[in-house]
């Protein structure tokens, strides 16, 4: 994205991109917001997350304690607890403004069954991640951001390069379907309404990823200007979750992510105020 003149944008992105990876793989954002409160035994975490069975969640709180997330504290004998480490806390503010923008902008489903409200704040992040972590998804969205309409070609040369035209479509076509951009004059495309309101949510990801406080996201050189529609409060939605408690799953496929499929989609061009899920 060196055409854009703004050189640091692409350290940014590569530092974004590498947070997604870290917070999407399934179950890490519920395990996040489940230790927000205090630091838990592994018999309390299990007792909170039920479905999983120990060479589930194991492994995974060993990973989230590998990427400096979580601590693991030996109090004695048969004794330890997790809990979020500095850095963990400070994530949490993160992704209230992600949740906060998944309330604002993310399709509403039928969801019968009722969820702590932990859960339904982890499943109004995981939405919005199912949206933005996927292959090429963000690089694209900041493409058209800094350059506010390009066409194919130029996403495909400045946010995948290496693949060519034929891979940029489809990305492309994903995006639209999501709600997240548009297509302008039948060649080129930009951001939606949903996409451009992503402002706060990639403005605070990258001020994380980059160890700087939350206060100085509005500097972001490309996102640092929340779109006026987007509500930027430090509340976790309670509106009700988009779909069904998840049910105790009898497999585990390592190379699967997030809690659910399909993922929520954007509702297109209503700004945040407008209907609701």
């Amino acid at each position: 994205m060196a055409p854009t003149g703004l050189p640091a944008v692409r350290t940014d992105l590569a530092r974004v991109t590498e947070s997604l990876s870290m917070l999407t793989p399934r179950w890490n954002i519920h395990l996040l917001l489940v230790l927000s409160d205090k630091p838990l035994r592994y018999t309390e975490i299990k007792q909170r997350m039920p479905w999983l069975a120990d060479g589930q969640l194991h492994p995974k709180l060993r990973q989230l304690t590998d990427t400096g997330l979580l601590d693991r504290t030996e109090h004695g004998i048969r004794h330890v607890t997790y809990g979020l480490t500095t850095r963990g806390t400070d994530l949490i503010p993160v992704l209230t403004i992600i949740a906060t923008w998944a309330d604002a902008h993310l399709e509403n489903e039928p969801a019968p069954a009722a969820e702590p409200e932990t859960f339904r704040r982890a499943r109004d992040v995981e939405d919005t991640l199912v949206l933005i972590a996927t292959r090429h998804a963000t690089p694209i969205l900041w493409t058209l951001k800094a350059r506010t309409t390009a066409t194919a070609t130029t996403v495909a040369g400045e946010a995948m390069p290496g693949y060519g035209l034929s891979s940029a479509y489809p990305k492309l076509r994903q995006l639209m379907d999501d709600g997240l951009v548009d297509i302008t004059g039948g060649t080129s495309y930009r951001l939606s309404a949903s996409g451009r309101a992503l402002a706060p949510v990639y403005a605070a990801i990258s001020a994380w990823a980059a160890g700087r406080p939350l206060a100085e996201a509005t500097a972001h050189p490309l996102w640092g200007q929340p779109a006026p529609s987007q509500q930027t409060g430090t509340t976790w939605t309670s509106t009700q979750t988009r779909l069904p408690a998840p049910a105790i799953p009898t497999t585990w496929r390592a190379g699967e992510l997030f809690s659910h499929q399909p993922p929520a989609r954007a509702l297109a061009g209503v700004p945040a105020g407008g209907p609701r899920r």
